[in-house]
């Protein structure tokens, strides 16, 4: 299957739709960026510079500082695809994040979702 578009889609794009999708929730930009920088090791200024040079969503993941060593324990279904499943590593971790994303809007403790 051919990802290059999702890979090319601006983060400064994705990032308020992920923000989006937790506030409409009741849940606040603060804890999506909690979750994001969780999964990705950027801290917060990281994130933010990310944000300001526009980069597309595989640079993001590329640059990433270091990809949690627990993201592995993330797993289940977005989208109608099993995380776990995905072949391409940049793919798998794209969709562990929206898979992170869905549990914070569907309520879960946040130490739950940081698989603490």
């Amino acid at each position: 299957m051919d990802h290059s578009k999702v890979f090319a889609m601006k983060l400064s794009k994705v990032y308020p739709l992920l923000v989006q999708k937790a506030e409409r929730k009741g849940r606040t930009r603060e804890e999506a960026d909690t979750v994001i920088c969780w999964l990705t090791g950027y801290d917060e200024a990281g994130l933010r510079r990310q944000l300001e040079r526009d980069v597309d969503y595989r640079t993001f993941f590329e640059e990433a500082p270091q990809m949690n060593p627990r993201a592995e324990q993330v797993r289940g279904v977005v989208c109608g695809v099993r995380v776990e499943d995905v072949q391409d590593p940049l793919m798998r971790d794209i969709r562990r994040l929206d898979k992170l994303i869905d549990e914070l809007a569907k309520g879960k403790a946040l130490d739950r979702i940081l698989r603490k």
